[in-house]
């Protein structure tokens, strides 16, 4: 379905927004690992006897692994929207793990933080599902923008097909 050209201006921009909101949730997400981690440093807290120079650093760990895994996933959607073509079946499972994990956070943030948090996890998902989505007959930017308007092959000759009822 094409609308008139609308498609593709809805497919970029689309996956624009989502590159730009998952680099600025990995900056948040980043420093609050960072101020997590010093808080567990400087206080030398504990738990059930852990040691809090391990914990510290286990979660400036995880805040940079999450911060790269969100910086991955912007770069894949931008680059799907500058070239206005469906990310490589790498890319969209990479994709669908951050709409996964997403959707689990949106849960857990309503619990803890509070719905503001879920309005703004659930925004994120739906950025992610909309541009795989919008992405999914894989025609875009090869055949015009994904209009459907590409040439289908002839239908088979009739003489060829046999009834099947006796």
């Amino acid at each position: 379905m094409t609308f008139g050209g609308w498609d593709v201006v809805l497919r970029r921009l689309v996956a624009g927004l989502a590159a730009i909101v998952l680099v600025a949730e990995a900056v948040v997400l980043v420093l609050v690992h960072l101020v997590l981690g010093r808080t567990t440093a400087n206080q030398s807290m504990s738990i059930a006897g852990s040691d809090p120079d391990v914990m510290s650093k286990a979660t400036y760990a995880m805040g940079a692994g999450m911060g790269a895994f969100l910086v991955l996933c912007a770069v894949l959607t931008a680059v799907a929207a500058l070239g206005d073509r469906p990310p490589g079946r790498p890319a969209r499972v990479l994709l669908v793990i951050a709409a996964v994990v997403h959707a689990v956070l949106g849960v857990v943030t309503v619990a803890l933080v509070g719905w503001p948090a879920f309005a703004a996890t659930m925004l994120i998902l739906c950025l992610l599902v909309l541009t795989l989505t919008l992405y999914a007959d894989g025609r875009a930017g090869r055949d015009g923008g994904g209009s459907g308007d590409a040439p289908q092959p002839p239908p088979p000759p009739h003489g060829g097909l046999k009834p099947t009822s006796p």
